[in-house]
């Protein structure tokens, strides 16, 4: 189980488990009783590709693949393909032999192109020293679902005793007031929730839930803010 560091109301810092939430089984493919394999073939060898064509028949070539199968190469379209490896290719098809050089593109939000660069090293801003901490700013649900898309869903739970009381007091009061609190990460607690090294940021949704003396605490996760467009936009 996960661990995350986090503090309350009363910036009292206590570690809770994250658990994870598995997604339904698919659909078993196949026959009852029996199971189903799936098997690669080539389709084609290199011979077969639209540029090995245009230089042996020209650009008119669908008259003869009509006529005949030139694409088609017997000694190894049909081959059953066993484990293979992933290669990497220039624009020109040659083989790269060193993996690409990884960049980094910022987009604006009209989709534009703003700037590339080396992909930057982040790391993580909640940890075992530095808890995602209770900023005190609370907004109520009905906002939230207006304002967020959230995009991950983590429940919280308590490890002993002491975190049990720790994690429902924060339950029920959000539970009472109707509200979710924002987490902040960093030490100042301003930043965006970064919870792995080279993560992505998110803004933290904490919502509590109480029945009796059951809870479900849910830090919700949300890397995307709806907002309205401007005049000019609307216009447009």
């Amino acid at each position: 189980m996960r661990k995350l560091h986090i503090t309350n109301e009363k910036q009292r810092d206590a570690t809770v488990g994250m658990l994870t939430l598995k997604p339904d089984p698919t659909p078993h493919m196949g026959l009852p009783g029996a199971e189903l394999d799936y098997r690669r073939y080539i389709a084609a060898a290199e011979s077969g590709l639209h540029d090995s064509l245009v230089k042996a028949l020209g650009e008119e070539y669908g008259q003869a693949l009509v006529d005949g199968d030139p694409e088609i190469d017997m000694e190894y379209v049909g081959r059953r393909i066993g484990r293979s490896d992933r290669i990497y290719l220039s624009h020109g098809g040659k083989v790269l032999h060193h993996a690409p050089e990884v960049v980094e593109l910022i987009i604006n939000p009209d989709g534009s192109e703003r700037e590339r660069r080396a992909p930057k090293e982040v790391l993580a801003n909640v940890t075992e020293e530095i808890p995602a901490r209770w900023t005190g700013k609370r907004i109520k649900k009905r906002d939230v679902v207006r304002r967020f898309v959230l995009t991950r869903t983590v429940p919280l739970q308590h490890v002993d005793g002491l975190t049990y009381d720790f994690l429902y007091g924060m339950a029920k009061d959000l539970h009472d007031s109707d509200e979710m609190m924002l987490m902040g990460g960093g030490e100042s607690g301003k930043q965006p929730l970064i919870l792995i090294p080279n993560g992505s940021p998110y803004r933290g949704l904490l919502e509590g839930r109480v029945d009796g003396e059951r809870y479900i605490l849910l830090l919700h996760l949300s890397n995307m803010e709806l907002k309205l467009p401007a005049e000019g936009e609307k216009k447009a």
